[in-house]
């Protein structure tokens, strides 16, 4: 049921990656806004309920929005998963098969922008404004919405931790703490069969969620997208590292976007990159071991670290983040994404997500010959050491 016109009415969506904080988030903005005299409509499944939604009072829309019920509001949280659950779809880049049965006569190229329906949308669900939780991607369109007139309040989550614009992505702060605790559990039988431990994470574009771990001396190495390493190099290291360990075995976290040299030679294949850097270190090992290969414990750790209850950094940044997009929206300023610069809650225009690439300060924080975090000066970086002035790099 769409709201009369007599409140003003607020959108929300989560797009993307799930992460745990995203609860909080909602519900802290709902709360707050209900308090404030508006009445808020959860948008399902990402940007997939804007694109897929019927514009007619009648049609079941179940699917793709609903009105927030007070209940809601006023229970703790006890669900893991989204409220609203989320989605990697993309309005403007939908395929052919992918477009909606009651668009297809309208939109039959290979792909699509169906952007024009999503602003049509929001029209029809007579919203004031739209908050967009999502990484990069999802943020990025938001962007596009932005400046087409939709009034658009962003807030930054990633495991990943590299949207341009702020120091602080929800989610970043649990895949760290789950994977420090997964890294120590698998270390028990890496140990007990004396061999190299090969975990990936999440990182397709930056290294934030490898150096973490190995920083806080989870691992003896680690392999990031920002610096092409070899596999002889990181092999003679980590012989090194077992060698000098009593437990006899040896730790490096894999980036999943980290390559080696020689990648681009090698055949396209459904292993990881954790799975293919194992498969050489096991190899090139034995040139460093006296002739002896030293096998392998591989681990991608995937959804383990994104899925279930956040730790305390993300059930109280989310609160926060919220509490900004609202108090944005009481003061009319749209087109900003709430943020943390420098340790200090914020906003900032929404399009500074797309100008430019959030990513390890490699000369300051990474060590290419070692494959270590070594950071040269901690005075003045924020906490989490990414801070939004000093880690980005203009396009």
């Amino acid at each position: 049921m769409i709201p009369t016109k007599n409140k003003k009415i607020i959108g929300i969506l989560t797009g993307g990656g799930d992460v745990p904080g995203l609860n909080p988030a909602i519900r802290g903005l709902v709360k707050r806004a209900v308090s404030e005299g508006y009445k808020v409509i959860g948008i399902k499944r990402g940007w997939a309920g804007l694109v897929e939604m019927r514009r007619d009072r009648n049609a079941d829309n179940t699917d793709c929005y609903e009105e927030f019920p007070k209940k809601l509001i006023n229970s703790t949280i006890l669900s893991e998963e989204s409220f609203l659950h989320s989605s990697r779809t993309k309005p403007s880049n939908i395929k052919r098969e992918d477009v909606p049965e009651h668009l297809k006569d309208i939109y039959y190229e290979e792909t699509n922008d169906l952007t024009p329906e999503v602003i049509r949308n929001v029209e029809f669900l007579q919203l004031n404004y739209l908050v967009v939780i999502g990484g990069d991607d999802t943020l990025k369109y938001a962007v596009r919405l932005h400046n087409e007139g939709v009034k658009i309040i962003g807030i930054p989550k990633t495991m990943d931790g590299d949207v341009y614009g702020t120091d602080y992505c929800i989610g970043f702060s649990t895949c760290i703490t789950r994977t420090i605790s997964l890294i120590h559990t698998l270390s028990a039988s890496a140990g007990s069969h004396e061999r190299f431990l090969v975990i990936e994470v999440f990182g397709r574009y930056a290294g934030f969620t490898a150096m973490m771990p190995t920083l806080a001396g989870m691992a003896d190495r680690c392999v990031i997208p920002e610096v092409e390493f070899k596999i002889s190099q990181l092999a003679e290291l980590m012989v090194m590292d077992r060698a000098n360990n009593p437990g006899k075995f040896s730790t490096v976290v894999v980036s999943e976007g980290a390559r080696f040299r020689g990648m681009d030679e090698m055949p396209y294949t459904h292993s990881g990159i954790g799975d293919i850097v194992a498969q050489k270190l096991r190899k090139a090992s034995a040139k460093f071991n006296n002739g002896k290969r030293v096998d392998t414990i591989v681990q991608n750790l995937g959804y383990l670290v994104r899925s279930g209850y956040p730790d305390a950094t993300d059930s109280m940044v989310p609160i926060a983040y919220s509490n900004i997009a609202m108090e944005l929206i009481l003061n009319e300023q749209t087109g900003r994404m709430a943020s943390i610069r420098n340790g200090i809650y914020t906003s900032v225009d929404i399009n500074e997500v797309s100008a430019g690439v959030k990513q390890v300060d490699v000369q300051n924080c990474y060590n290419t010959e070692l494959l270590v975090p070594q950071v040269k000066t901690y005075t003045s970086m924020s906490m989490l050491m990414m801070t939004a002035t000093e880690f980005l790099a203009k396009k």
